[in-house]
């Protein structure tokens, strides 16, 4: 059976919260949504973070705010593009992928 969202909801600016189609309910960090971005570009700053030593970087106003979600359309029947509020919208968050993130929510 493939699990599908039926419900979105936006608990705060930096908390989303998904039903799933068997009654599971998941609570996401939009912080947490954005590390796991999964376009390739994302993907390979994880990777390359692995094998280098920390470092210092500079931050840009945008990027000391608090992240938020301003947008999330659906791309075509498996997936989410979510826009986050630094601009950044290249990933498209699957279903698979976004059930496998997130907390538990009793």
């Amino acid at each position: 059976m493939e699990l599908t969202p039926t419900e979105l909801k936006r608990l705060d600016d930096q908390t989303l919260l998904i039903t799933w189609s068997d009654g599971q309910r998941k609570r996401y960090a939009v912080s947490d949504l954005r590390k796991a971005c999964p376009c390739v570009m994302c993907r390979n700053e994880r990777k390359a973070a692995e094998h280098a030593p920390q470092q210092l970087t500079i931050l840009a106003p945008t990027e000391l705010a608090p992240l938020k979600i301003d947008r999330m359309a659906l791309a075509g029947n498996y997936a989410y593009r979510i826009t986050f509020s630094d601009g950044h919208n290249t990933g498209l968050f699957t279903f698979e992928h976004l059930r496998q993130l997130g907390e538990v929510v009793e």
